[in-house]
């Protein structure tokens, strides 16, 4: 898996932010037994800089903790079968792999909610990332049934990864 990283923001993480965002994303892609090597793009950035981004791109002036941008759209969440004919677009042409998009995290809401939630930032980093990378993959959560089963298969990401709520 590639994973390009872009940190934008001055909060030091007390953890190695690259190496914990490779062991989500690929523990939600081992996950959703995805057959294919991943492209995914990670940027870190700030209340303010989050908060320019949901304007401009969701058309709300707030900050929020994290952004999904997918590069590929999946006619149901995790079904990979149809690339093979329809999604040839859906590949990087000189590494193969899968475009799957763009997670944009601030670290500054991430670390506020940890405090708040009373657990670690690696927790609430981890969290917010398996969060995306589902959300990469197709899944959302606008209606109580999708939100169950996202927070369910976010659940089983970060337990496996024994990244847990009391760390």
């Amino acid at each position: 898996m590639t994973l390009q990283i872009e940190d934008e923001q001055s909060i030091s993480l007390p953890f190695d932010g690259e190496e914990t965002a490779r062991k989500v994303i690929e523990a939600g892609l081992d996950q959703e037994q995805c057959p294919y090597e991943a492209s995914v793009s990670l940027t870190l950035t700030d209340n303010e800089g989050i908060r320019q981004m949901n304007q401009e791109f969701r058309q709300i002036d707030r900050a929020t903790d994290v952004l999904s941008f997918p590069m590929t759209d999946f006619p149901a969440p995790a079904v990979f079968d149809w690339l093979e004919t329809d999604g040839t677009d859906c590949f990087d042409p000189d590494t193969g792999e899968l475009l799957l998009g763009d997670i944009v995290i601030s670290v500054e809401r991430a670390r506020e909610q940890a405090e708040e939630y009373g657990h670690s930032l690696l927790r609430e980093y981890a969290f917010l990332i398996a969060h995306s990378v589902l959300h990469l993959l197709g899944y959302d959560h606008m209606t109580p049934k999708e939100a169950e089963i996202m927070e369910e298969k976010q659940e089983q990401i970060l337990t496996g990864l024994k990244i847990m709520r009391d760390k």
